[in-house]
């Protein structure tokens, strides 16, 4: 193959996987509109599906390995708490938030996470935040701002608890990046993030008793959670790090911002979701933080920073 047609190749395929993490979240968004599904069962459902796919991938292409890390305690017990203070945190919240917002504002408000990840690098570094760091969070505060106020420091405008749970998505966005340490280039994404899916599933379907509630849904609902197991997991993420292969991490981690643009379109256009257009230029403002974090980024900060994205998005 040619370097152009797989640099065609990369920006199609991260651009789709782009896409399909954001049809997920408006899938969320119908379902919860359209059944009485609570946002624990949900996530359970969606971590447990997703899980077994990844192990069964895993086991097919890495089968001597996929049990391995149970053989090392301290990594077993890091897997166990990234799965739950990381990967299932992660989902509920980011459910949660969906259930009472919307898909497009949910997506954009995880997105901020990408902020406080930036913030606490500072710390952990021990460095003052470059100029364009300072700016993404500039933009990011003001973005939020008006998601929240449309403008008047008075009142909200969205409910408190869709302002709380987005925020804690976020929160759950930057302890799903920090907790794995090296567990994902030791192990790989796959079987690391299988592992923590499974774990993650069990722990949150015991937690609701998903097994008490109602599982009489009809073909619509069983359609959209199919979509979100497998396009907007399995599918999303093996397109999404065939781009990143074609195309670098730099050129895929920008591209794979049209998830919030493709959230909040779909969210429109199939559930009759309105956004005035203030919302549209705090989604503007809040994705233009997290481009400028990502062109902030230099050497191998860099690369490390594009591997927590492809993180957050299984």
């Amino acid at each position: 193959m040619t370097e152009k047609k797989r640099q065609i190749r990369g920006v199609i395929l991260t651009l789709t996987g782009g896409a399909a993490w954001g049809f997920s979240g408006t899938c969320g968004q119908y379902i919860f509109a359209n059944s009485q599904m609570e946002s624990g069962m949900l996530a359970a459902i969606r971590m447990l599906g997703a899980g077994m796919i990844l192990l069964l991938l895993t086991i097919f292409t890495k089968k001597q390995e996929t049990f391995c890390i149970w053989k090392h305690p301290a990594e077993a017990v890091r897997l166990v708490i990234f799965a739950i203070g990381g990967l299932m945190f992660s989902q509920f919240a980011y459910l949660t938030a969906i259930s009472y917002s919307n898909s497009g504002t949910a997506t954009v408000f995880q997105n901020t996470g990408i902020i406080l990840v930036m913030i606490l690098s500072c710390i952990f570094a021990r460095r003052l935040p470059r100029g364009g760091e300072v700016a993404a969070a500039i933009l990011t505060l003001i973005g939020v701002v008006l998601l929240a106020t449309h403008g008047r420091l008075d009142g909200l405008v969205i409910s408190g608890d869709a302002l709380t749970w987005g925020g804690l998505a976020a929160l759950a966005l930057t302890t799903y990046t920090l907790l794995p340490g090296d567990l994902l280039r030791k192990w790989g994404t796959p079987l690391v993030n299988g592992f923590a899916m499974l774990i993650g599933g069990v722990v949150m379907a015991g937690s609701f008793r998903i097994w008490e509630k109602s599982w009489d849904f009809d073909l619509p609902i069983i359609l959209a959670l199919l979509a979100m197991v497998v396009l907007g997991t399995v599918i999303a993420f093996s397109f999404y790090l065939q781009g990143v292969s074609d195309i670098g991490p730099v050129k895929a981690s920008m591209l794979a911002c049209i998830e919030p643009v493709v959230a909040t379109i779909v969210s429109a256009l199939w559930l009759g979701t309105e956004f005035a257009p203030i919302d549209l230029c705090g989604f503007a403002l809040i994705i233009g933080g997290c481009l400028l974090v990502s062109l902030s980024e230099g050497g191998d900060e860099k690369k490390q920073g594009y591997e927590r994205r492809k993180r957050r998005y299984i």
